[in-house]
């Protein structure tokens, strides 16, 4: 009998697309890393304090795959977890586009399908999670929108304002007339914001806000995973320095968020091909001489950059112990037996080149050979091409 999990593993490995379900299945590599990680996540865990981290690693060597094995390591301790990969349609420089990428690819514990909408609607008026989310965001947020608008939300009877409003908390920010005209008729007087909420200035409220309301649910802390932050690179010198302006906002939060750990990305030739050949510490003291917290922030990203970790080459042992898995699913998902040595199967990848992403599909290829024709030839399997960090003229999704 075919074990559609098995070969939902094995298609995933062949395509190359990163799953969480390869996450789940290979997690023994790269165990130094995986303990630092580790330690940092039960440290937010254990003391609500935020945290955040870059680690680096080579083109195809397993940064995505460890992306994802924290992302079932986290929702297995009780955390909501957002995944997200960094480009021009989810730029690190503009925040309000960047929440509504994050919270539209955030997951609960248990849930295969993101989204949390649910828990938003069973705010009821009296409860002691909605009077501590009314105390919270009328006290401890820059702005007070937020608490006008679950006013509003909780006190409104029209379905189509309330789905608003909901939507508002997503990421679909509404307007502060909006709000000010219906709290106006909920309540029977006038909101009095202590000031306007202006997205692009105001935005972390809601990050704030949204972690402070995991906790209150009762989840251990949110975890927010960045993909592919060398993307940063393709983008034109002003959008890199506030990206890694905005960065240091997750990197160092402070008291601005609540039990959430970020973890970043990042490419090993990063540091060399865009920091060092783009001279980004020069360009961020040109650009933010007047503003000593801005070049404080980007520089404290830059050198975070430069210092992180980075994910160490698998050792022939662990490389072996990985295509001994993939022998094992194999055999799984189409219901045989190969009958081959890890050694041999390591051989056989030799021209796959270095890469751990080009071995696993060269592994794949071999099997297939043998299951369907009971012998393997040559595979066809060649080396990655190298990462670019060409500046890209596309303009970002405003």
């Amino acid at each position: 009998m075919t074990d559609f999990y098995a070969m939902h593993v094995i298609e995933a490995l062949r395509s190359g697309v990163p799953s969480r379900a390869v996450g789940a299945c290979f997690t023994e590599a790269r165990p130094g890393m995986m303990k630092r990680i580790e330690d940092r996540l039960e440290a937010v865990r254990a003391s609500g304090r935020s945290d955040g981290m870059i680690f680096t690693g080579h083109y195809g060597e397993g940064k995505t795959h460890l992306l994802n094995t924290v992302f079932n390591m986290a929702t297995q301790s009780n955390m909501a977890v957002s995944y997200v990969a960094l480009g021009k349609e989810t730029p690190m420089s503009n925040l309000p586009v960047l929440y509504q990428k994050i919270i539209s690819n955030t997951y609960l514990p248990g849930t295969a399908q993101p989204g949390f909408r649910q828990k938003l609607e069973e705010l009821t008026p009296g409860s002691g999670v909605t009077g501590d989310l009314l105390a919270f965001s009328a006290k401890e947020l820059e702005t007070d929108k937020l608490y006008y608008l679950l006013r509003a939300m909780l006190g409104t009877q029209e379905e189509e304002e309330r789905t608003q409003f909901l939507g508002d908390l997503e990421g679909d920010f509404v307007s502060n007339d909006v709000i000010k005209r219906s709290y106006r008729r909920v309540e029977g007087q006038t909101a009095k914001f202590n000031q306007n909420f202006v997205k692009t200035r105001h935005t972390m409220d809601y990050f704030s806000f949204m972690s402070h309301f995991f906790s209150r649910i009762g989840l251990d802390g949110w975890v927010i995973l960045f993909d592919e932050a060398e993307l940063i690179g393709r983008m034109g010198k002003k959008t890199r320095l506030k990206s890694y302006r905005e960065m240091q906002t997750f990197l160092q939060p402070g008291d601005r968020m609540k039990g959430v750990f970020s973890l970043f990305a990042l490419s090993s030739s990063f540091a060399e091909d865009v920091i060092d050949k783009k001279h980004e510490m020069e360009s961020a003291e040109a650009e933010y001489a007047e503003d000593p917290a801005a070049l404080k922030a980007v520089k404290a990203t830059l050198n975070a950059m430069l210092n992180a970790p980075e994910l160490t080459k698998l050792s022939r042992e662990e490389t072996l112990q990985i295509l001994a898995g993939i022998q094992s699913f194999h055999g799984k998902a189409y219901h045989w037996n190969p009958q081959v040595t890890p050694e041999t199967i390591y051989a056989e990848t030799e021209a796959g080149g270095y890469l751990l992403r080009t071995k696993i599909r060269a592994a794949i290829e071999y099997f297939d050979q043998l299951y369907q024709y009971g012998e393997a030839g040559k595979t066809r399997i060649t080396e990655l091409g190298k990462e670019s960090f060409e500046e890209e003229e596309t303009p970002e999704l405003p």
